[in-house]
């Protein structure tokens, strides 16, 4: 090699090496903890994965702090804040799965400091402050510091912890003052609404929802059917760096809308519109002539109303000048404080007008527990009010008159509990989320928009709407009793698990769910009428787990896959060890009773659970009810097409299966 082509190779390797010294420099900085990185996961594998399980797409990114390994099998997204109890509750949990699965677990910190928890914002944003100046080492000795002292995170108190971690105290003090991570942490907290994940903590495991602070076992359930998965993935193939990415590639990206309640009999009717009427002098927020009026009737010392107050400022936020929020008192007896709490708001908006109200509302919210007299005047001194005034107002209980008044009308309308909203007369009751909100909000307003539309005045709008409303509690109508001579068509399936003669004249096809309580006291009854009538009747099961049963889907499949395996007499065997065990239908024990039952192919079975191979059977079994118009529960029987309900004693067995072989 000449001379100049040694020295040209050597200024290559030179630049070479120093551009791969500055990229493996900017990934460690980055999986240190600063706070530009943003780094993706590695890219999904090209594989399917079972599509029976609900996954969230929550991204995960070098921005997060986090523990554990990048390569972890399960991934555990936390949406948390310091001040709030529940999620320092099940910080020992935490503990407990990563001390139990070690490197098959990585935790990811999502910050969603709750509205009602004013030291929750700047605790995080310390928190984040740690992670940018020390990477994870020191935002979970932060996040420990924190959460070690949760009633104690006031500003000089959080700058305390700051100096006790060896922060540098300028920055912090800069990150508070000028909100360095507000922007992160507000998307975290949006990314946690759009997701559904509204409460904290809240968390999803691989993609999987599970909220609040439940305990070990809850979620060593899910870690352990994921840990499951995982394994089959890697032996498709699935790189450890590519699992969390691989599961979580077509999860869903927002909550689903909730669905419209519907009218249930005795249940409060959805549609109906309620007169409340309005004084003129209730505290207000928004403007008079606003198309769409919420009426709140809440209580300060009520934690749901407290929890909702976020969801209303979102409200009020979206909507603007076509929203207003009316507030009336419905202090709860058992609730001691909310009394004097509901006085000392009034009083505020008689001395300060509405701005004063909502000023003092703001602050009891932001302190429900601490709801104390001494802490009413601390808060009406910070308000500058009239001191002598105030004090004489809770003394005298000045409002009295004006809250029963609201009380007995909230009472009337059947909205006894709290919160409870009337919006444009419409009942909407507890801390429902966004979603609920705005789907009620969104009808009013088109109908709103109508009435203005053909000439009604905006200021008219309101009591327009509610003129002709209701005055007391409108329930849903009763549900007609189901035609007992109805045949309805459902063909019975050639592959299905049967009782009896094929040929019978009667054939009974059973809608069960193997966790239904009233499914397991029908089946001595089942085995009365299979010894009465012999070869005169088949029993045909069908599947139908009701989705509040979490174990029953699960239950149904691995019920199906025996069948698949040994036919009638093994399932038979298998059904009856499900029932005789309802309380225990865990994975580990539906795979126990499977290897009791005898001569089934684990191997298959298991497999089958994970891939939910039999899942579109139970599925089609639950369609087959519909398409045939049938509105049933567990267990339900159709015998010869004609519906018989629940758990029914055989006498009502006998009558319908005697007027069947007429």
């Amino acid at each position: 090699m000449s001379k100049g082509s040694s020295i040209l190779l050597a200024i290559v390797m030179a630049i070479g090496g120093f551009a791969l010294g500055h990229v493996v420099g900017s990934r460690s900085a980055t999986d240190g903890g600063a706070e530009g990185g943003s780094a993706e996961e590695a890219q999904a594998a090209d594989v399917e994965v079972a599509g029976d399980i609900e996954r969230y797409k929550v991204a995960v990114t070098d921005a997060q702090p986090s523990k554990g390994p990048k390569d972890a099998l399960i991934t555990i997204v936390e949406f948390s804040e310091f001040q709030c109890p529940f999620c320092a509750r099940v910080l020992p949990t935490t503990k407990e799965i990563v001390d139990t699965y070690g490197d098959k677990v990585r935790i990811v910190w999502r910050n969603n400091p709750l509205g009602f928890h004013n030291n929750a914002g700047p605790a995080a944003a310390v928190a984040m402050e740690a992670y940018a100046q020390g990477g994870n080492d020191k935002f979970w000795e932060v996040h420990d510091l924190l959460f070690a002292n949760q009633k104690a995170l006031g500003r000089a108190d959080l700058e305390g912890y700051a100096e006790k971690a060896g922060l540098d105290a300028a920055k912090v003090k800069k990150a508070l003052d000028e909100g360095t991570h507000k922007k992160a942490i507000d998307a975290d907290a949006a990314l946690a609404a759009s997701l559904g994940a509204r409460g904290t903590p809240y968390f999803f495991v691989n993609g999987r929802q599970l909220r609040g602070a439940q305990p070990f076992a809850a979620f060593k359930t899910v870690i352990d059917a994921e840990l499951a998965i995982a394994d089959t993935l890697l032996k498709q193939g699935v790189k450890k760096e590519q699992m969390y990415a691989t599961l979580t590639k077509n999860g869903l990206t927002k909550a689903a809308a909730p669905k419209k309640p519907a009218a249930k009999p005795g249940q409060p009717d959805p549609k109906a519109v309620y007169k409340v009427p309005l004084k003129g002098n209730e505290p207000q927020k928004g403007p008079d002539d606003a198309l769409v009026t919420i009426v709140e009737v809440s209580d300060f010392e009520c934690p749901f109303c407290g929890r909702v107050e976020p969801t209303i400022k979102q409200v009020v936020d979206k909507y603007g000048k076509d929203v207003r929020v009316v507030w009336l008192n419905n202090p709860l007896p058992f609730h001691k404080n909310a009394k004097p709490a509901a006085t000392a708001a009034l009083e505020a908006q008689a001395q300060k007008g509405d701005k004063g109200f909502w000023a003092m509302h703001g602050k009891m919210f932001a302190n429900q527990k601490a709801l104390t007299n001494d802490n009413l005047e601390k808060w009406a001194k910070e308000l500058g009010l009239n001191m002598s005034k105030f004090k004489k107002a809770l003394t005298d209980d000045k409002y009295a008159k004006t809250i029963t008044e609201q009380q007995a009308l909230a009472s009337s309308l059947g909205a006894r509990g709290t919160p409870a909203f009337f919006i444009n007369g419409r009942n909407l009751r507890g801390a429902q989320p966004l979603p609920a909100f705005t789907a009620l909000i969104d009808e009013e307003l088109a109908k709103a928009k109508a009435l203005v539309a053909k000439g009604t005045p905006r200021n008219k709008v309101y009591e327009t709407i509610i003129a002709t409303g209701e005055t007391g509690p409108k329930t849903a109508p009763a549900a007609a009793a189901p035609d007992a001579n109805k045949v309805y068509a459902i063909p019975v399936p050639k592959k299905a698990p049967t009782k009896g003669a094929k040929n019978a004249k009667v054939v009974i096809q059973e809608f069960s769910d193997f966790q239904c309580p009233f499914c397991s006291r029908v089946n001595p009854t089942v085995a009365q009428v299979m010894k009465e009538y012999g070869d005169k009747v088949q029993i045909v099961w069908r599947d139908y787990p009701l989705p509040f049963h979490k174990d029953a889907q699960p239950a149904a499949q691995a019920g199906r896959e025996v069948f698949a395996q040994k036919g009638n007499k093994a399932f038979w065997a298998y059904h009856d060890l499900l029932f005789q065990n309802q309380k225990a239908l865990s994975r580990e024990n539906l795979e126990k009773f499977a290897e009791q039952v005898g001569g089934i192919d684990m191997k298959a079975f298991k497999a089958a659970l994970d891939s939910g191979k039999h899942k579109a059977a139970v599925e089609a079994d639950m369609a087959a009810v519909s398409k045939a118009g049938a509105r049933i529960g567990t267990p339900s029987f159709f015998i010869n097409g004609k519906l018989l309900q629940g758990a029914q004693p055989y006498p009502a067995f006998k009558a319908a299966i005697d007027a069947a072989l007429k």
